[in-house]
């Protein structure tokens, strides 16, 4: 008896059992039926080509069954992108600098809500695109080892337990807690040991120590697959010990599939299953169908992109069985029915969520909140901020000060509205005098090999042919105007058209989407310095996606705001910080380093001498974890208007057991007038260990306090912050012995205070 007459059967069994008036043509049409049920019907229903054509990220259609089209690639790194419009909240580094897990998952909560009601507004209309689908491929959760990374920008920073604790939180807030259906689908890119360069991810071969792979690399993955449950893992570009992530036996299958036992879908990046057969690139197979086969054996089980096509071929050619495409194809299909996506619109929850609630004014009130918890106040020397509102002349200098797509990041869509840093100034200082002036691009105009001229990243038209020359950029005019103001703002730093995904960018110290160094462009540095000879007050307003090397710069402002992407309200943010309506708590997700010399010298040399600075991917001498050097800020730094008091804190064991961890009950005061945030950080070091870290984020939390206000506060410390890696286990356990935990406002030891403990591995 054949698949298709069992499941007929059963099907009008069931239904004569439970009295039911419905009929359905197939059993997987039936939503009351268990879903692996419903899975190995369909499939049983589906011709090879069928499932082939089900296999890529735009799904080809299934008629005579009742399949449409859908298209899973779709984002939402910080609101829902590409789609239209949407509610964008800051970058996601941004978001990261809120130290705030509760109100990241409130945050993806209300960009779910928004995906699910422009995805049932566009199948009402028959739109099956990109990008209005229920699949999102977000969040990005590799580790930012290296700051002239430009896809830096699309991660939560240099910390694996910062990365994983915000990662888990968005997961959550994507795919929902209903006990029937998932919200929609997360995602967790890009798997592994991937952080640039962007130049060459195609054809890198990362290839890293044992502990840097389980302590560095691995930790976020693992906590989005055993706590998240996420639903998709994006497998990366790069090749993996000489293996293209996407079919390699070490991750995929090892560690992925067998330690872990995911269950989920895997992706891949888009045309990363390319990379396996061009020749310029990996070049580890001969042909698309030994690569598509290869990576379907590997349980890549959809490709973004369109090699997949050839799996008819090489189940013929022998390469890989249909038995085998029908693994991959069943943890597809699971996400048809579990996303509701072939059930009737009725049972599905969200389905009556109404358009309107996209960037709707309590959206934008959200996205306000963010965008204000993520500004990170770096230095304010004397006090002078905030700013009085009784200023009669305020100059606001800088490309970034009236520029909106800028504050959209990138992986966008596109807010309603959005209020410029210039914008905001001016609403919060309706009687001043507001003085505008671009004053110089964010880099030096470069000609590029169109005959075109790369101003901010953008091409423009040029008559010159060789690059415009640093002499002709004297801001000496405007200085002299700008000696009437009572303070200047500099609007400055990057921007997503400078850095972001494989970009061609063509300007001094950028390179494909990343920098070749970290210090601000020197048209900036030239600005800053005029800036500081009118003898005014100066603040620097900072955008960018990641860390800035500004040791040399530091004598030319007394304040500096780091702003990041901050979104569609990152004008107001901004000016509710500079003027005082809104008290910053916002703290660096990334180390900001002295210089890039500081960066590369503390690097230990690769052992492929190609693999040198920038492509360098071992750890030792990068981020906080591992830095032996004093930053310029350090990871975790952060101003307020306000002022607080550690005081001693009490574990709640001394001699702790590694399966059970230990919480740590803080007393913090806040020791001034001013109510305010404070992010109560906790380390944990492992003494006696010279390969173990310097110190790892282990708890936090983002508290209000009253003026004057003592609270208690208690941090879990979680067994696994005792898990270091072991050769002779390859993989990470338990280690007993010495260890001190350091809490306070920072990861700097000047702001750190300390108990001892003993941990015992019984």
């Amino acid at each position: 008896m054949n698949k298709q007459i069992i499941w007929i059967l059963l099907i009008l069994g069931i239904t004569f059992m439970s009295g039911c008036k419905k009929k359905y043509a197939y059993p997987f049409q039936n939503p009351d039926l268990e879903l692996e049920d419903r899975v190995e019907n369909l499939l049983s229903l589906l011709t090879l080509e069928e499932k082939v054509g089900m296999m890529t990220n735009d799904s080809k259609p299934v008629p005579r069954l009742g399949i449409p089209a859908y298209d899973w690639w779709n984002e939402a790194l910080h609101g829902v992108g590409r789609a239209g419009l949407a509610t964008v909240f800051p970058q996601a580094i941004g978001m990261a600098a809120t130290w705030n897990e509760p109100g990241h998952l409130e945050t993806f909560s209300i960009i779910s809500d928004e995906a699910r009601a422009k995805y049932h507004e566009a199948v009402l209309k028959d739109n099956r695109g990109r990008y209005y689908g229920l699949s999102f491929w977000t969040p990005n959760i590799n580790i930012v080892r290296d700051p002239r990374w430009g896809r830096g920008q699309e991660t939560y920073g240099e910390d694996p337990f910062l990365t994983a604790r915000m990662g888990v939180a968005a997961v959550k807030g994507l795919q929902g807690d209903d006990p029937d259906y998932f919200k929609t689908y997360a995602c967790a890119k890009h798997f592994a040991v991937h952080s640039g360069p962007e130049w060459t991810r195609h054809s890198y071969n990362a290839s890293v120590s044992g502990r840097d792979l389980w302590e560095t690399y691995l930790p976020a993955f693992k906590a989005l697959v055993d706590e998240g449950n996420v639903k998709q893992v994006m497998c990366a570009y790069n090749a993996f010990e000489g293996e293209p992530c996407c079919a390699s036996n070490r991750l995929m299958l090892d560690i992925l599939r067998g330690q872990w036992g995911y269950k989920g879908m895997v992706v891949s990046d888009c045309g990363a299953i390319n990379d396996f057969y061009v020749p310029k690139y990996h070049a580890t197979h001969p042909d698309p169908e030994s690569a598509a086969a290869d990576a379907v054996i590997h349980s890549t089980d959809l490709e973004c992109g369109s090699v997949y096509e050839n799996l008819v071929k090489a189940v013929e050619e022998g390469m890989i069985t249909e038995d085998q495409i029908d693994q991959s194809l069943r943890r597809i299909l699971r996400g048809w029915f579990e996303l509701g996506m072939l059930d009737p619109v009725e049972r599905v929850p969200w389905s009556k969520l109404s358009p309107d609630i996209v960037d709707s004014e309590a959206h934008r009130q959200l996205a306000l909140r963010v965008a204000r918890e993520s500004m990170t106040l770096l230095k304010n020397n004397n006090g002078l901020l905030p700013l009085s509102k009784d200023l009669k002349k305020v100059a606001v200098i800088g490309a970034n000060a009236a520029d909106s797509a800028m504050l959209w990041g990138n992986y966008n869509g596109f807010p309603s509205s959005t209020v410029t840093i210039l914008d905001g100034i001016r609403a919060k200082l309706p009687d001043a005098e507001i003085m505008y002036e671009r004053g110089c691009d964010l880099v030096e105009p470069m000609r590029t090999s169109d005959n075109h001229t790369l101003v901010d990243g953008k091409a423009m038209m040029s008559h010159s042919e060789t690059s415009i020359p640093k002499e002709l950029a004297q801001f000496d005019e405007l200085t002299e105007r700008l000696k009437e103001a009572d303070v200047i703002i500099y609007a400055g730093g990057l921007s997503p058209r400078l850095e972001g995904e494989e970009m061609p960018v063509n300007a001094e110290g950028f390179k494909g989407g990343d920098r070749e160094w970290i210090e601000l462009p020197e048209v900036q540095r030239r600005m800053l310095e005029s800036l500081r000879k009118t003898g005014k007050p100066v603040v620097f307003v900072l955008c960018s996606g990641s860390a800035l090397a500004l040791e040399q710069d530091e004598k030319n402002y007394d304040a500096l705001l780091a702003a990041w992407y901050g979104g569609q309200a990152a004008g107001t943010a901004v000016a509710d910080v500079l003027f005082g309506d809104y008290n910053p708590a916002g703290r660096l997700p990334v180390t900001f380093y002295k210089s890039t010399a500081q960066l590369d010298n503390a690097l230990k040399p690769a052992d492929n001498p190609e693999h040198q600075g920038f492509q360098n991917y071992n750890m030792e001498g990068r981020t906080y974890r591992y830095m032996k050097e004093e930053p310029l800020y350090p990871f975790g730094h952060g101003l307020s208007y306000s002022s607080f008091n550690y005081g001693d804190a009490v574990p709640s064991t001394t001699e702790v057991d590694s399966k059970k961890g230990l919480t740590l009950v803080v007393p913090v005061t806040n020791t001034s007038d001013r109510g305010g945030d404070e992010v109560v950080q906790l380390y944990v070091r492992r003494n006696n260990d010279p390969q173990a870290p310097v110190k790892s984020l282990r708890a936090f939390k983002r508290i209000y306090f009253k003026p004057g206000e003592t609270k208690q506060v208690e941090l879990t410390i979680q067994p696994d912050a005792f898990q270091f890696y072991d050769e002779s286990e390859a993989g990470l356990v338990a280690k007993g012995g010495s260890y001190t935990l350091l809490y306070g406002g920072s990861s700097s030891y000047k702001s750190l205070k300390s108990v001892d403990i003993m941990v015992k591995c019984r």
